[in-house]
């Protein structure tokens, strides 16, 4: 859901480091290796411009620098101690002429819900501490199969943000609050925050986060970076701690749609181990093919304006969206997305369903845990309350533990109601309805204020319609709210990536939205219109069309 440090770390005891923490100068010029594109770096790393033993220690150094020391980031909670070693080997491959493909001896960060043999993976958790998994997740074993290096495990809402109601997003037992890099003391948003803002940041070039209901969404747009929410069914999930199997989707996070593209297509395809990838080999393909320019003409896209909400400033930044996405030649139209706001409930009755089942599944299969079973998990927080609820509780932890089986008839009910309102009934009938190739809608609202006392305060997103249904979305950058970035996302039907990754990439090229953090201590007051410094590209000619508001307001 969205929404080895340990947690010896307190929000009262880090204010008055990061308020008297100064601005960092601003970023001039390129900046080698952090915020180079994967094309850049594959060319520097076979040109023997940088080799990837430099490469790997250029990033831990600055992972050091910046999540532990100076803004604390908290983005990263351990580092692959194996990770320069691996990188002398595929820097031996490129030498020798055997070091090609999209992602070889490129490093990617996974969010710490993911298995990994060689680390642990705690889900933020300290219940899960201990031995390593005994396996690999699968796209663990396509990532490193690809040449990729495993950087390490990134920080995340514990349990990603499925054990309280009244939770902070970004916060976890093991890995303490996750900061937004533009403004310290605005949320990184959950649950994959480690993950967005390690690519944010700079600190790596490629990340994985998970996401059952707005949680690569919702971190790409508060961080400023690209996510892909691939189709159900796309991506395995084995081997990934567990929400909910109807709902679960590992995706890319990057700094562009055209690295978020090599990552998908590294991770897609069918799993033995996953039964919901059957088809997936029958829509693989080569995700970066669809980054052409031009696609956009022609396209009808449909904005959401009920996922839109009352907030001007985002309706400014939709509404510039709109006009850029027009200037490349789209037609762009207001649209209704039936059912929007009456599956909410029996979605979380699924979920909460799924959640027993699924984790105890999970849990069985971990070797040397301290817990085997969700009542053991609750009764371990209960006496380690001190560090796991400090600030909040577990209560949908208790919700989900008196739930029955999935042979339930309240829990079949539940899971094709919210299928059937968000899938056939919603956005299936939108984009027939109106012959349409997409749908948008603004991602989040800029990144509100970390609050451990009272938890997430919340906004309207587009990213809930295309989590439920189990179909794919794309988020790009689009602006900013005095410093705090805002994502569009993008979403169509079952296996639509193609379309979305080609609409998505139009759009990136037409808006270059995308700024580099600078971690503010607290929002400035006046919006500032960024230098080219700040840029992560060449800043699009002014748009020299008229800017009027797509969806009504009030």
């Amino acid at each position: 859901m969205k929404s080895s440090i340990f947690i010896g770390f307190m929000f009262f005891g880090v204010t008055a480091a990061v308020s008297a923490y100064p601005r960092l100068p601003p970023l001039t010029g390129p900046v080698t290796p952090y915020f180079q594109s994967l094309a850049t770096l594959h060319r520097e790393l076979e040109s023997g411009q940088i080799t990837d033993p430099e490469l790997v220690r250029e990033l831990i150094n600055r992972i050091e620098l910046l999540n532990r020391q100076g803004p604390k980031l908290h983005a990263v909670i351990l580092i692959n101690p194996d990770a320069i070693r691996i990188a002398r080997e595929r820097e031996q491959a490129i030498r020798s002429g055997h070091g090609h493909g999209l992602l070889f001896g490129i490093p990617v960060l996974l969010k710490d819900n993911i298995d990994t043999r060689s680390m642990p993976t705690t889900a933020g958790s300290l219940a899960l501490e201990g031995p390593p998994p005994s396996r690999d997740a699968t796209i663990v074993t396509r990532l490193k199969q690809h040449g990729a290096i495993i950087l390490g495990k990134a920080n995340l809402s514990e349990w990603a943000n499925f054990r309280s109601t009244h939770s902070t997003s970004g916060w976890s037992a093991v890995g303490g609050v996750t900061r937004n890099p533009y403004v310290l003391t605005r949320s990184a948003c959950g649950s994959s925050s480690g993950s967005a803002v390690a690519v944010s940041a700079g600190l790596v070039p490629l990340a994985i986060g998970t996401e059952t209901d707005g949680s690569l969404t919702c971190p790409a747009s508060m961080n400023g970076i690209v996510d892909i929410k691939p189709t159900l069914g796309l991506v395995s999930r084995s081997g990934i701690v567990p929400i909910a199997e109807s709902q679960d989707d590992p995706g890319p996070m990057a700094r562009s749609v055209a690295g978020a593209a090599a990552l998908l297509t590294v991770i897609a395809g069918s799993d033995p181990r996953d039964p919901w990838t059957r088809n997936a080999n029958r829509h693989r393909t080569d995700y970066t093919r669809y980054l052409k320019p031009g696609q956009l003409k022609g396209k009808r896209i449909g904005v959401v304006c009920g996922l839109v909400g009352p907030n001007p400033q985002i309706r400014r930044i939709l509404d510039y969206s709109v006009a850029a996405l027009r200037s490349q030649g789209a037609r762009v139209i207001p649209v209704r997305l039936p059912h929007l706001h009456a599956y909410g409930k029996a979605e979380f009755t699924s979920l909460l369903y799924e959640f027993k089942n699924d984790l105890n599944t999970y849990l069985a299969h971990r070797h040397g845990l301290k817990v085997k079973t969700l009542t053991q998990l609750i009764a371990f927080d209960r006496r380690h309350r001190r560090q796991e609820m400090p600030w909040f509780g577990q209560d949908i932890f208790l919700m989900a533990n008196r739930m029955g089986t999935l042979s339930s008839p309240a829990y079949k009910k539940a899971l094709a109601q919210a299928k059937l309102l968000t899938g056939p009934e919603g956005i299936d009938r939108a984009l027939k309805t109106n012959d349409l190739a997409a749908l948008l809608a603004p991602a989040s609202c800029p990144a509100w204020s970390i609050d451990l006392v009272d938890g997430d305060h919340g906004c309207a997103g587009g990213d809930s319609p295309a989590a439920v249904a189990g179909y794919p979305s794309v988020t790009v950058p689009a602006g900013n709210v005095h410093g705090l970035p805002v994502g569009m996302t993008f979403f169509a039907g079952k296996w639509a990536e193609p379309t979305l990754i080609e609409i998505a990439y139009d759009f990136e090229q037409a808006t270059k939205q995308r700024i580099r953090p600078h971690f503010l201590p607290h929002a400035p007051i006046e919006e500032t219109v960024p230098t080219q410094a700040e840029l992560d590209g060449d800043a699009p000619a002014p748009l020299r069309v008229s800017v009027a508001p797509v969806c009504p307001s009030g």
